[in-house]
């Protein structure tokens, strides 16, 4: 697992993609905190991070798949896939190994924005005015998002040999698995079970820990969606169909 974990993490370092994915997030993030009219802390009043943490995850929606397509697609396309199988390590090893590098790389996406937290906490008046439970909450959703992310974009990547296909194809899933759940449950159809559809979507549990409330539930849902989706890609790799 270790060597296929640095294989990729290297793979991403020696080329362009991690640092283009990296610097369009900061960027982007940082035109959207900062610089324009209707998003930026400076316009508000108040400070707060909500731009990061509310946008943060449609720019992962788009970024993440473009990180993840190419793990198995390329593989698969180029044919080394099939040496990558012969070699003395388990079908779980080389799941995880890949999905950690992706997350790795998410996570390093996500580290220098501490840098905003901090401006954000010299700008409130006084100084700290800021809540910083709801930040460090809202900071753990956002890394284990990126986290169901990645293991959905592993999964895409793996059932087509095509990375367009496996870009769009996370993309979708990405939204559904998101907001999809909560906009079906604002339907007024559901009665009682709106509740429940709600729930099974990420942004119910996102939400939760915005608000600085470390929910065991909350932290349990993410934890168990990351390990089914893995589950199933690892149910595809076993099946050797595709």
């Amino acid at each position: 697992m270790f060597q296929v974990f640095i294989k990729e993490l290297n793979g991403f370092l020696n080329s362009l993609i991690a640092y283009i994915v990296i610097s369009v997030f900061l960027t982007g993030i940082g035109l959207l905190t900062w610089v324009f009219p209707d998003t930026s802390v400076l316009e508000y009043g108040y400070a707060d991070m909500e731009t990061l943490f509310s946008l943060g995850p449609y720019v992962f929606m788009f970024l993440i798949p473009a990180i993840t397509m190419r793990m198995f697609a390329e593989e698969r396309r180029s044919g080394t896939i099939e040496l990558l199988l012969t070699k003395p390590i388990t079908d779980w090893q080389i799941i995880i190994g890949k999905y950690l590098s992706g997350w790795v790389l998410v996570a390093f996406a996500v580290l220098p924005t501490v840098v905003y937290f901090w401006s954000v906490w010299q700008l409130g008046d006084p100084a700290g005015n800021i809540d910083t439970a709801g930040v460090i909450g809202s900071y753990i959703g956002l890394i284990l998002l990126g986290g169901i992310f990645t293991s959905i974009g592993i999964l895409s990547s793996l059932v087509t040999r095509n990375q367009v296909v496996s870009f769009i194809i996370a993309v979708f899933l990405c939204f559904i698995f998101y907001s999809g759940f909560s906009s079906l449950a604002a339907i007024n159809v559901w009665g009682p079970g709106a509740v429940l559809l709600e729930q099974l979507g990420i942004l119910y549990h996102y939400n939760a820990l915005s608000k600085g409330l470390i929910d065991t539930r909350d932290l349990l849902y993410f934890v168990s969606v990351i390990m089914a989706i893995l589950l199933f890609t690892k149910m595809i790799l076993g099946s050797r169909r595709w």
